[in-house]
């Protein structure tokens, strides 16, 4: 049986959508397009030396 008193207890209110926003979009995260175009730019920096 599910004990309705021990759910409510484990339950947790999801984020408003802006609170969703800020969190993820303040996260620094580098996927890999970023790292393909630090490398391109790199290279070319140091071409251009």
């Amino acid at each position: 049986m599910i004990n309705f008193e021990e759910e409510l207890k484990k339950f947790h209110p999801s984020l408003e959508i802006e609170e969703a926003e800020d969190a993820i979009y303040n996260q620094d995260l580098t996927d890999m397009a970023d790292l393909l175009v630090n490398l391109v730019k790199e290279d070319k920096e140091e071409k251009a030396e």
